[in-house]
């Protein structure tokens, strides 16, 4: 997928990896609803917090709110579990979601320390 704009999160491999990630998780069709419903909004508050945090200029404002995403990135990722477990989706639609979840968790982490 291209960059919508010209933004600075839109450079961050976190991002992209967190978009994808949000393809996974709606892709998965996850058939409880609400637990669907749950991931969807964690998945997309994982983007959102990236794009929020690389416009940020205070440091310590940026790792807030990357840690946040990260925390999101582990909701998701319990979601995706949990729907495995009860067989409300595709083994093979979660484990690619967890795969981006892990990709995205490693990003997050080397960001906060990075703006710590």
């Amino acid at each position: 997928m291209t960059n919508f704009s010209n933004l600075p999160h839109e450079r961050l491999h976190a991002y992209q990896e967190a978009r994808s990630l949000l393809i996974c998780v709606h892709e998965a069709k996850i058939a409880d609803g609400k637990l669907r419903d749950q991931a969807l909004r964690a998945a997309r508050s994982i983007c959102l917090n990236i794009a929020e945090g690389a416009g940020r200029s205070s440091v310590p404002d940026k790792a807030r709110v990357y840690a946040i995403a990260r925390g999101e990135t582990c909701e998701v990722v319990g979601a995706l579990e949990i729907a495995l477990l009860t067989g409300d989706c595709a083994e093979a639609r979660a484990r690619r979601g967890a795969a981006h979840a892990d990709a995205v968790f490693s990003l997050l982490t080397g960001l906060i320390r990075r703006s710590a």
